[in-house]
């Protein structure tokens, strides 16, 4: 089975839940294992969260800027890509790594803690930065997709 799907989302804190509530749905209709869509979903609101609060270009009104989300089921892997239009990461990379009381700072960590393969970069071109990550899929032994 393969699913994908890609939001287009203003970079505000309500499209993160949105994006979240989708990739649940998408997966409890594929059958995907509820401790796997968990893990997915919070990595998902991460790197959301980060593409909100970092991903604009102040240059250009970073208030209404935009972010994407792009999630493929495909086999037994699922791919999570979220997009932004800020300053890059290659530019954030002089930031010291969060202490683990604090209360920022944590995202990439727990995407790295939570997924198989992670890959953190600038988005080529125009600027952005591109957070990619991946996991292998375990199944329910009814999914619901399969007995609609």
């Amino acid at each position: 089975m393969s699913i994908w799907w890609s939001l287009h989302l203003r970079r505000e804190a309500a499209s993160v839940p949105l994006a979240r509530r989708l990739l649940l749905g998408t997966m409890e209709t594929a059958g995907v294992d509820p401790d796997i869509s968990y893990d997915l979903s919070v990595a998902l609101t991460e790197a959301c969260a980060n593409a909100v609060e970092h991903g604009g270009d102040a240059t250009r009104g970073g208030s209404s800027e935009a972010y994407r989300v792009t999630a493929y089921l495909d086999g037994e892997k699922c791919r999570i890509e979220v997009i932004d239009s800020g300053p890059g990461f290659a530019r954030a990379q002089g930031l010291r790594p969060a202490r683990a009381d604090a209360e920022h700072g944590r995202g990439l960590w727990l995407i790295r803690e939570l997924a198989d393969h992670v890959h953190i970069g600038d988005k080529p071109g125009r600027g952005g930065t591109v957070v990619s990550f991946d996991k292998m899929l375990k199944w329910k032994k009814d999914p619901s997709l399969l007995t609609a």
